[in-house]
């Protein structure tokens, strides 16, 4: 083992630890488990029929992305690829674990086009992640004067900095000069050429301005949409909020499941539950079990990969080569 790999490991374990040792001492595990039986099962499919509806429009942003790059695929593909990367996010760091699932499985499908697949992908998650911003921008208003959540909500405005930096730093062509003396040091490193190639993959979307508008505001739509089952998690629950709260808290939990902290987010996610709603009263054991339905509305989104998954392994290869 690598001693990289071994600082990865010693990180996730530390940080797994902090989380469960966080949440051991602000939860009865009884009383939460009591929680959890008595959930209102009817908001949390309520919740995954949300999750897996919103689906089908992040998968054709993705074919509109691949398509402005030449890349024609099919809807139902990528709608599969999709549900096959919650599968194996599961199983590897969050979401970056997720995005390289379809990154491989697409870029074997389209072989040479390596770089323009990882930008699309790397695009999508970007303008995810501009559009969960502005949510939460939008939700930094709605607390103002409303919601005592302290920290939280600089740590949005902070990300929110962080992204219009991103932006500028990915389509500007001022800025490319002065990423150009970065390179050499790259090519020592040995990942100049991988960067090089999803750099070039992502600016060179510069061209298609409407494409990006029409994508970003899709997003908004979308992530909004999502926002809607975590509260449906936390009624779930018994958590007697509305859903304005949420437009607060849900930017920063899909910022915070987007960081490997841990596989899955295990302890990270709950803790982040415990912590912000806490400070808007809401129990520790009913905001655990808030956060523990939502896991579990992630674990149902990612069946039906495992059952694509299941499938095609005994499939001939024959069969597999025709649907291609």
């Amino acid at each position: 083992m690598t001693r990289r790999r071994v600082l990865r490991v010693a990180g996730t374990l530390l940080v797994t630890g902090l989380g469960t040792a966080y949440l051991v001492s602000k939860i009865d595990v009884g009383e939460t488990a009591h929680v959890i039986a008595n959930a209102k099962l009817g908001y949390v499919f309520g919740s995954f029929g949300i999750m897996a509806a919103s689906v089908l429009p992040m998968a054709w942003r993705w074919q509109l992305l691949l398509g402005a790059r030449g890349i024609r695929e099919r809807l139902g593909w990528l709608v599969r690829a999709y549900f096959v990367s919650y599968t194996v996010g599961q199983v590897l760091p969050t979401s970056i674990g997720g995005d390289a699932s379809r990154i491989f499985e697409t870029t074997r499908r389209h072989p040479g086009a390596g770089g323009p697949v990882a930008g699309a992908v790397l695009l999508e998650r970007a303008l995810g992640g501009a559009a969960t911003l502005v949510l939460a921008a939008i939700g930094f208003v709605l607390a103002i004067g409303r919601y005592d959540v302290g920290a939280y909500l600089w740590v949005e405005a902070a990300f929110v900095v962080a992204t219009v930096v991103a932006a500028v730093v990915l389509f500007s062509r001022s800025v490319r000069r002065p990423l150009a003396r970065v390179a050499p040091l790259l090519d020592r490193l040995r990942v100049g050429k991988p960067i090089r190639a999803v750099y070039e993959g992502i600016h060179g979307y510069r061209a298609t301005p409407r494409l990006l508008v029409g994508v970003f505001t899709l997003t908004l739509f979308v992530q909004a949409f999502r926002v809607l089952a975590i509260w449906l998690a936390g009624k779930a629950a018994g958590v007697d909020l509305s859903p304005r709260p949420y437009y607060v808290m849900g930017p920063m939990l899909f910022l915070v499941i987007l960081v490997p902290f841990t596989i899955n987010g295990l302890a990270v996610r709950e803790s982040f539950f415990v912590s912000f709603l806490g400070q808007l009263g809401v129990a520790p054991d009913a905001a655990f079990a808030c956060g523990f339905l939502f896991f579990l509305v992630t674990v149902l989104l990612a069946l039906p990969g495992a059952v694509v998954l299941a499938l095609e392994g005994v499939r001939p290869a024959a069969m597999r080569a025709r649907d291609a």
